[in-house]
């Protein structure tokens, strides 16, 4: 399997819904976004995917994200905007792009605070 990935950073704020149901204070992150793409064999260039394409299709995804608020943006209507749920919000905002090689999307919130969206079929 080849695998290569992309990474970009934005800042952002959210608050997210605790299990007793109440909201953390509003806080923010340098959030750290990596997205692995793999295929078994390379295309008929030897890639995985283009380096080129697959950071302007990540900084496209992320572009609405840069210094928002996460909980008042519609794509998050609805959600906790928990690391886990930002990544997955990414992983289908790449998928939807075209670049349908993408694996996993990993977030880093904080030091040593890593999560992660893996699409089941991998």
């Amino acid at each position: 399997m080849y695998t290569v990935s992309v990474e970009t950073t934005f800042c952002a704020t959210h608050r997210v819904t605790l299990p007793d149901g109440s909201l953390e204070a509003v806080h923010g992150h340098d959030w750290r976004v990596v997205a692995v793409f793999a295929r078994a064999s390379l295309d008929d260039h030897g890639m995985v995917v283009d380096f080129c394409e697959a950071e302007r299709v990540l900084e496209k995804v992320v572009a609405d994200f840069r210094h928002a608020d996460l909980n008042e943006l519609e794509i998050f209507s609805g959600l906790s905007p928990t690391a886990e749920v930002v990544a997955r919000v990414l992983f289908d905002r790449v998928v939807a792009n075209g670049l349908d090689s993408l694996v996993r999307v990993e977030i880093t919130e904080a030091p040593g605070c890593l999560a992660s969206y893996q699409h089941d079929s991998v």
